[in-house]
C-alpha cells in the first residue's frame, strides 16, 4: 500500500552488511539529530501580584510586586528577556514576602483567638462553679 506521490523504499531484507546492524546499505557514518528548543520566556507573575494586591497587601508589597510584574511584561513584549527576567524575579520575591507576612499574621491572629477563647471559657467556668 503505497501513498500517492511517495516512492517506495528499497531496503534489502537479506544479505551481508558491512556496517553496523540496523543500518542498511553499509554506511558507517554516525547520524546526529539536533533539536533546537526555544528557551522558556521569563514569567511575570502578574496573577500572583494581583492576588497579593487585593487580598494581602502588607506594607504595600502587593502593589510593588504588581508594578514589577507589569514592568516584566513590558520588557518581555519589547524583547528584552534579561530585563524581563530581572523584573519577574523581583516581583516573585516581593510576592513571596507578602504571602509569608500575611500567613504569619493570620497564624498569630488564630493562635491569639484560641488563647483568648480558652481564657474566657476558664473564666466563665470558674464563676459558675463557685
Amino acid at each position: 500500500m503505497n501513498s500517492a506521490g511517495f516512492p517506495p523504499e528499497t531496503v534489502p531484507l537479506q544479505g551481508k552488511y558491512e556496517g553496523f546492524h540496523g543500518q542498511p546499505g553499509g554506511s558507517a557514518g554516525v547520524q546526529y539529530t539536533t533539536v533546537s528548543v526555544p528557551p522558556e520566556p521569563p514569567r511575570d507573575h502578574i496573577i500572583w501580584s494581583l492576588c497579593c494586591l487585593f487580598y494581602s497587601n502588607p506594607f504595600c508589597l502587593g502593589l510593588a510586586a504588581l508594578i514589577f510584574s507589569i514592568k516584566a511584561r513590558d520588557r518581555k513584549v519589547v524583547g528584552d528577556m534579561e530585563g524581563a527576567r530581572r523584573y519577574g524575579s523581583t516581583a516573585r520575591c516581593l510576592n513571596i514576602l507578602a504571602s509569608a507576612l500575611v500567613s504569619i499574621m493570620v497564624l498569630i491572629m488564630f493562635i491569639t483567638a484560641c488563647v483568648l477563647a480558652s481564657q474566657i471559657y476558664e473564666l466563665l467556668n470558674s464563676r459558675y462553679r463557685g
